[in-house]
């Protein structure tokens, strides 16, 4: 049975908001490059040749990106409005519209993310675990379906 890979990297750690700020402009801070660089060599290590990388239009999710790209030499980058903030039944969505890609990285947010790998994996997205910042989880499903509880962790890595 052939198999399709989703790789989710949740953002690592960013600068507090600042007054008058959107939480969307939060960049980085010094550990979460850090983190993101880490994320990437570890990426690189695990032989992570993603079809496609989608992020969220969040500054901290675009870095995070940028720097864990910078390490496996990636080019399809695409940003995806609908990540940032998303429930699970959006990130379902987004995974959907990219349903010609055998291996995604989607690069986003908490609680979207652990909710997500719960619902894939124990087809409940109510007992998310948790994902910490620059945190993968690198899940193998049958290709074509998305459904809830069919998901298998293959490493869940954090720095």
């Amino acid at each position: 049975m052939s198999t399709r890979e989703i790789i989710l990297l949740r953002h690592a750690h960013a600068e507090s908001v600042m007054p008058g700020q959107d939480d969307i402009a939060r960049v980085l801070s010094l550990r979460g490059e850090a983190e993101a660089d880490a994320a990437g060599a570890w990426l690189k290590k695990h032989a992570a040749t993603p079809d496609r990388v989608l992020y969220s239009p969040a500054a901290r999710s675009r870095e995070t990106c940028e720097r864990v790209l910078a390490t496996l030499g990636y080019t399809d980058l695409r940003s995806e409005a609908r990540i940032y903030e998303a429930t699970p039944a959006t990130l379902l969505r987004v995974l959907d519209d990219h349903a010609d890609a055998a291996s995604i990285l989607l690069v986003g947010h908490n609680p979207g993310l652990e909710n997500l790998v719960a619902l894939m994996t124990e087809g409940a997205s109510d007992s998310g675990r948790g994902i910490p910042p620059a945190g993968v989880v690198w899940m193998i499903l049958p290709a074509g379906s998305l459904e809830p509880g069919t998901a298998e962790v293959r490493y869940f890595w954090w720095p």
